[in-house]
């Protein structure tokens, strides 16, 4: 059980809309790897996958029992929309920003920070490996 996760998080789709994935990374609070996943989700715009890759991370965040949980995204628009500075106004985005709402009611403490697209490489790796298996089939 950690007291703290970190989550890197990226999502992205080639053409927008298009051939989109996830990825993700999940750490503790000492910089261990708990987990991480790539993933193809289909044909969808690129922030439709950033919040999908958010609501993935966060579905398996929840079995490390952390108290205390930091986001990480390059997507300034989830970032914003997460921190209550940008409305939410595309429909395809409401139920998933409702189902991270309520993913992240259980932690005591949440820090959703913005960072440059060079400090989430990992992730955006996972992302288009997915997109790229899932291509070539």
């Amino acid at each position: 059980m950690a007291k703290r996760v970190v989550i890197y998080l990226d999502g992205g789709a080639r053409g927008n809309p298009g051939p989109a994935g996830t990825g993700y990374l999940i750490f503790d609070e000492e910089g261990r790897l708990l987990a991480k996943e790539g993933r193809y989700i289909g044909f969808t715009t690129n922030n439709v996958a950033e919040y999908t890759a958010l609501v993935q991370a966060l579905d398996r965040a929840r079995g490390f029992e952390a108290q205390e949980i930091a986001i990480r995204s390059d997507s300034e628009l989830v970032v914003r929309q997460l921190n209550r500075s940008y409305k939410v106004r595309d429909k395809k985005l409401k139920p998933l920003h409702e189902r991270v709402r309520i993913l992240l009611y259980p932690y005591r403490k949440v820090e959703i920070e913005h960072i440059p697209r060079g400090e989430n490489r990992e992730a955006d790796e996972l992302v288009n490996q997915a997109i790229d298996e899932a291509l070539q089939g």
